[in-house]
């Protein structure tokens, strides 16, 4: 055999042998690699499963003040026997629709006109104003105030009876110890949360022997075992509103300080306040257990027969509330709370209007311009 061609054939051999090795070599490294990516796989699992169980909602929860119907406000509502107040509220409606979730003080007993309607001392409002407050965008409505029981059981009784007619969630008096206990809780964008309403008392009317249920009182014994109750279904906050502190002053009480700190201090997040028919701070508040709590000291009167440009001044509060849950667990933050300024209206007692502050004082019918009042309420750090 030729001596070329064998070391052909060998060289031939020798080559083949060394582009199998390097393929080998190279298959096995990109095993290797897979198999480290493989291995690194549920580590990056698990992280991107954690990431998946971050969880963050955000809600708007609205306020608005006193609606405390006097006889000028009701008669102008008048409408051949009935009664039409959709109009008085047309400026505002937008700003009432805005929130995620809207809650009204009703102050004045809608027990309806076939109890008869009356004004101070001893109110009593058609039922079409919590008609025209659900049309409006109001989602809830608190009843306990210092005229719950002006028409006494009867009157308290047939304004309830006609919250649930029409589908009007109500809390703060009660048809029955059992409707009492029944802790009233919602759910807006996955936030969920127990709204509460208590006051000082009722000028003076006893509650009747035996139905303690009409109306809510503060106690803070009460309160506290309520609010215990409400964080045992679960919710993400509890709300409660306050009828609370002295009428016509523009800062809060050392009792409503108090009671705010004793209240927020017990697990209350949000704290909604009325009865000085003006306008006072909104103060946020570090509870003794580091949560961040909100209190509205009061929203003054958002539709009433009272003079006096204070007493007409009222508005809406927006708290944003901002709920997030991750590896640390959940907590309940309030990244925004703004406020809307309002102004009734009215001519020679009639044509009432509820109207933007800035709107009223650019048309030369309320001396406080709207930054004023604003920079009054807003006297928190956020």
């Amino acid at each position: 055999m030729n001596k070329k061609v064998l070391w052909g054939s060998a060289l031939a051999f020798i080559l083949i042998i060394t582009a199998s090795a390097l393929v080998l070599s190279q298959f096995r490294q990109a095993e290797d690699t897979s198999d480290a990516a493989r291995t690194h796989s549920p580590h990056s699992s698990i992280q991107s499963t954690l990431k998946e169980k971050s969880y963050t909602s955000q809600a708007v929860i609205g306020a608005i003040g006193d609606v405390l119907l006097h006889n000028t406000v009701y008669q102008d509502a008048e409408n051949g026997g009935a009664y039409d107040f959709m109009p008085m509220f047309k400026d505002v409606e937008t700003f009432l629709q805005s929130p995620d979730f809207m809650i009204a003080n009703q102050e004045s007993l809608p027990g309806g006109a076939h109890l008869g309607v009356s004004s101070y001392p001893a109110f009593n409002s058609p039922y079409e104003i919590v008609d025209a407050l659900q049309k409006l965008g109001v989602d809830a409505v608190t009843t306990a105030n210092n005229h719950t029981l002006d028409k006494g059981a009867k009157g308290a009784l047939s304004a309830i009876s006609h919250y649930e007619e029409i589908g009007m969630p109500y809390t703060g008096s009660f048809k029955s110890q059992e409707d009492r206990q029944n802790i009233r809780t919602f759910n807006v964008n996955g936030i969920s949360f127990a709204l509460l309403a208590y006051t000082y008392g009722t000028n003076g009317i006893p509650v009747p022997q035996g139905q303690d249920y009409l109306v809510n009182l503060i106690d803070l014994d009460l309160m506290k075992n309520d609010i215990h109750k409400a964080k045992e279904l679960g919710v993400d906050m509890v709300v409660l509103a306050a009828h609370w502190g002295n009428e016509y002053e523009r800062y809060p009480s050392d009792n409503q300080k108090m009671l705010a700190r004793e209240l927020t201090d017990a697990g209350v997040d949000l704290i909604i306040g009325h009865h000085p028919h003006v306008l006072q701070p909104i103060e946020k508040v570090t509870t003794k257990d580091g949560r961040e709590a909100v209190v509205i000291y009061s929203l003054g009167n958002f539709l009433s027969g009272q003079d006096g440009e204070l007493k007409n001044i009222g508005g809406i509060a927006n708290v944003t509330v901002q709920k997030v849950i991750d590896e640390n667990g959940k907590r309940i933050t309030f990244p925004e709370i703004s406020f809307q300024p309002t102004f009734v209206t009215q001519s020679q007692y009639k044509n009432y209007r509820i109207l933007p502050l800035d709107a009223a004082h650019q048309s030369g019918l309320v001396s406080f311009p709207e930054e004023e009042m604003v920079s009054h309420v807003m006297s928190i750090e956020q």
